[in-house]
């Protein structure tokens, strides 16, 4: 397992391409001048004392030098040892509606954008607990299984948007369904989290409610939305805004359905929050969630990372040193060649 200390510096491998870019460039702005200089076969007679290969590989090296060098910044960790690990939390899969109708503005910025606030914030709030994310629209997508890298969950979770999956539509029970046969078959306390407008335009949601129940999986709903709606914006001019319309040309509003989502609790064993402009629910979900008995898991873990910088920089400084013992001259013995006939 590698870890990096300094992630920050990645950045510099980008001076690499630079130069490069650089040396690329003069290579050929000198290859022309020395042909508007004069004839090629006897200027490169002149210039005999000069190897262009040395030349190349000076800068081969340098640039090697400077590939370990940064890596010696970055400074890459490995675990070096493999140990169990004992914690004590319970298994949640989190759905999440990345259907049109999230990007209603009833709720701001948008609904889409307010829930995965309130997902970033619950990630915090976690101790020991397993997570994993499922998308869904018109199908249901595992965006991540479950894992206590909260690091890897919220860098997943920044990467959802309405485009992530090509269906449209709102499968809720497909959802449930998914995050219900991703759990793993052990005796873990796990639990379920659908947030959503409520829209549920196929599937049987409170069947497959139900059905998770029955596996002793509690699954509680969150409404994103108010009950008046809001219409759904297909561009991000303010100036000129354009929203969704029906066959007749209507502009469509998109409405919280409330009772479906207290009925998929209900028929859950869980519990329903709705959101809305003050708050999102989560509060009250995670208080449902830490009565929830948290039965005592063990995994397996790398730990006592070690530092690996001295290798990269002991590389640069190799390369370094073959660069100051590279001459650009050639060697004396070409000098006993008499290329003039003198």
């Amino acid at each position: 397992m590698i870890q990096f200390e300094h992630k920050e510096f990645f950045w510099a491998y980008l001076l690499l391409l630079f130069f490069l870019v650089i040396y690329g460039g003069y290579r050929a702005w000198r290859r022309k001048a020395w042909k508007r200089f004069g004839d090629g076969t006897l200027t490169s007679r002149l210039v005999m004392q000069r190897s262009g290969l040395r030349n190349a590989l000076r800068f081969l090296f340098l640039m090697m030098a400077l590939f370990f060098l940064v890596g010696g910044l970055i400074d890459p960790k490995i675990g070096s040892r493999l140990e169990k690990v004992k914690r004590k939390g319970i298994d949640l899969y989190i759905a999440i509606d990345v259907s049109n109708s999230m990007l209603a503005q009833d709720i701001k910025p948008d609904r889409l954008d307010r829930a995965k606030m309130a997902v970033s914030n619950l990630i915090d709030k976690l101790n020991g607990d397993r997570i994993g994310l499922i998308v869904f629209a018109g199908q249901a997508f595992k965006l991540l299984p479950l894992t206590t890298d909260y690091s890897a969950a919220k860098l997943f979770l920044s990467s959802v948007d309405t485009k992530i999956v090509p269906t449209q539509g709102t499968a809720i029970g497909s959802a449930i369904n998914l995050a219900t046969q991703s759990f793993d078959n052990d005796k873990h306390n796990k639990a379920i989290i659908v947030i959503t407008d409520g829209e549920n335009h196929m599937g049987d949601a409170v069947g497959a409610a139900k059905a998770a129940a029955e596996n002793h999986i509690r699954v509680f709903t969150i409404g994103m939305g108010l009950p008046e709606g809001a219409p759904i914006p297909m561009n991000n001019d303010s100036q000129n805004p354009d929203f969704l319309r029906d066959q007749n040309g209507k502009i469509v509003i998109t409405k919280l359905n409330e009772t479906m989502l207290q009925q998929i609790a209900a028929a859950g064993n869980g519990a329903y929050a709705r959101a809305n402009n003050a708050s999102v629910g989560l509060d009250q979900i995670l208080d449902n969630l830490n009565k929830i008995q948290k039965q005592e898991i063990e995994e397996k873990q790398f730990t006592d990372y070690v530092h690996r910088f001295q290798y990269f920089l002991a590389a640069a400084i190799f390369f370094l040193i073959l660069e100051l013992l590279t001459v650009e001259r050639k060697p004396n013995w070409t000098d006993k060649f008499d290329f003039f006939g003198k």
